[in-house]
């Protein structure tokens, strides 16, 4: 009984403690923190490749985003830390790359392979139209005999057919009387 009370009474007072609170900036300069999360918003993460470095709280985002601010603090410019992250990295880092010869499969990559894609369609569908008209066409002689098949199966259904109501209606009547 006195372990659970002390067990209670340990636990009453470390859980306030135990509470994660907000995350505080790591600089105490609201300016140059300012300007490095509007940089940060230019940089893709490595990591994650759809969210900028601002956003994102993987290691690599972190250690990137600790650079800008020593950079700053530094004194570079934007300009400067932009081209250093693309030196190191590549123009992939940029969020939005920039337009130049060697962006251009970044930029029209996905337009050329939905007109690629448009155009097999286009293509593969034309094929198999003209395979479908061609498989239906029949000459005279074969239409006449696929009629005369096609009229002897159905007499010979129809008289089935009704041989077999005429029983089901001679059964009925004997079993009525």
């Amino acid at each position: 009984m006195v372990k659970e009370l002390l067990l209670g009474l340990l636990l009453a007072i470390i859980i306030p403690f135990a509470h994660a609170g907000e995350a505080v900036p790591t600089n105490d300069d609201p300016v140059l923190e300012k300007k490095v999360m509007a940089l940060s918003e230019n940089l893709r993460c490595l990591v994650c490749q759809n969210q900028t470095i601002a956003d994102s709280n993987a290691e690599l985002a972190v250690d990137l985003r600790n650079q800008v601010r020593e950079k700053l603090k530094a004194g570079q410019s934007e300009e400067d830390i932009l081209k250093y992250m693309v030196s190191r990295y590549g123009d992939f880092v940029l969020f939005k790359p920039q337009m130049k010869t060697s962006t251009w499969l970044l930029w029209f990559g996905p337009l050329i392979l939905l007109i690629g894609g448009v155009w097999i369609l286009t293509i593969n569908l034309r094929q198999r139209r003209k395979l479908q008209l061609q498989a239906h066409v029949l000459s005279a002689e074969e239409h006449e005999r696929a009629e005369s098949l096609l009229s002897d199966q159905f007499k010979k259904s129809d008289v089935s057919e009704n041989t077999a109501q005429t029983n089901i209606v001679q059964k009925n009547i004997k079993d009525r009387s």
